[in-house]
């Protein structure tokens, strides 16, 4: 079912308020989480709103924090989140690091003691709306990537982002996880009854597994096998993959002082927060070029990458933020696709916030 955008805003304004949510914190979570989906990355945005409500009731978020400077430079800050959900303290950390490096040429923060953030390539792009360079990465709650040589899953799927603003075309915007695909796209794929591509999700011997309920055990249930890291087998680069992972988490989580995953699962109570930290790069063009330069030789870039000769004539060359922008385009048009098995989830959601569901009215 297609539900028009101003619906799925409405319904998670609703439901974050009813947790405690301030308005202002509701507002920016339902423009983040909404954003997510209207870029197509279902995994992350409404579809997350089962997972925050188990939390919530479970006590490990706070919906009414008081986010603290625990340290802080002209170039930079560390933020504690006061254990709460990502959105607002990453809209915040992100424009923070902007309006540093404005002053700076460079500009990092980074925060800890945070929860799930959505998709990360939504606070990049909130850099390059403002005419800089961002980049996002963060730690992770979920213990899914099986690393090269291992036979167990010990990393998350550590997301990283990146943004720069053009003058003539769309920025270019750049937001991967570093496995071969995030764990909740494996989500999408139960819900939707699909079988995953092979090489995606392997089991306790290598295994690549396709069903999606097998593949949704591996890398949510069962302690042995998950998802490859990005690139797949060492043979083909999976390594690479590997150490991007543990980069991101150097610098999302390490970085901040927050959980490293397999620490979480080994030393913290289910009960304890989930203490996951964020990373915020912002990079003024200005500071290295005279005003202007930076984007026209981006749109050289873009130009020239869009004008590569087609492999398909059906198919153009694309650069990273180009299907987003396309499929934001016609989901803002059509509205965005909810799978019935979510639906029902998130009935029960309204349900248990005591607030009308208003995703399947028309």
């Amino acid at each position: 079912m297609r539900v028009p955008a101003p619906q799925i805003r409405q319904q998670l304004v609703s439901v974050l308020s009813a947790w405690g949510m301030s308005p202002a914190h509701a507002d920016t979570t339902a423009e983040m989480m909404l954003e997510t989906d209207l870029r197509g990355v279902d995994s992350h945005g409404i579809s997350m709103l089962p997972t925050y409500d188990r939390e919530f009731r479970a006590g490990r978020l706070n919906m009414r924090p008081s986010f603290k400077t625990v340290r802080e430079g002209p170039a930079f800050a560390l933020i504690d989140a006061d254990a709460s959900l990502g959105h607002p303290v990453s809209v915040h950390a992100m424009n923070l690091a902007v309006d540093k490096c404005r002053a700076s040429g460079v500009a990092v923060v980074s925060v800890v003691n945070s929860h799930h953030f959505g998709a990360a390539g939504c606070y990049s792009r909130i850099a390059a709306d403002r005419g800089v360079i961002g980049m996002v990465t963060a730690s992770t709650r979920g213990v899914t990537m099986v690393p090269t040589f291992g036979a167990e899953p010990v990393m998350g799927t550590n997301p990283l982002a990146f943004a720069a603003p053009a003058r003539r075309n769309s920025p270019f915007e750049l937001d991967m996880a570093t496995t071969t695909v995030a764990a909740g796209k494996v989500k999408v794929y139960k819900l939707n009854h699909r079988p995953l591509p092979a090489g995606w999700v392997v089991d306790d011997k290598n295994q690549t597994v396709t069903d999606p309920e097998q593949a949704f055990g591996y890398v949510f249930d069962k302690p042995e096998g998950g998802i490859t890291p990005l690139g797949g087998a060492r043979e083909v680069g999976g390594h690479k993959g590997y150490g991007l992972a543990v980069m991101v988490h150097i610098l999302g989580g390490a970085l901040a002082g927050a959980s490293f995953s397999p620490i979480r699962n080994r030393t913290q109570k289910p009960s304890d927060p989930h203490n996951i930290g964020h990373f915020f790069l912002a990079i003024d063009p200005r500071a290295f070029r005279a005003p202007g330069e930076f984007e026209d030789d981006l749109d050289q870039v873009i130009d020239t990458l869009h004008g590569a000769k087609r492999a398909d004539p059906a198919q153009p060359v694309l650069v990273a933020g180009d299907p987003e922008m396309a499929t934001r385009a016609e989901r803002l048009r059509d509205g965005v696709p909810v799978p019935d098995d979510l639906m029902e989830q998130l009935r029960n959601v309204a349900k248990s916030a005591n607030v009308p569901f208003v995703l399947g009215e028309r």
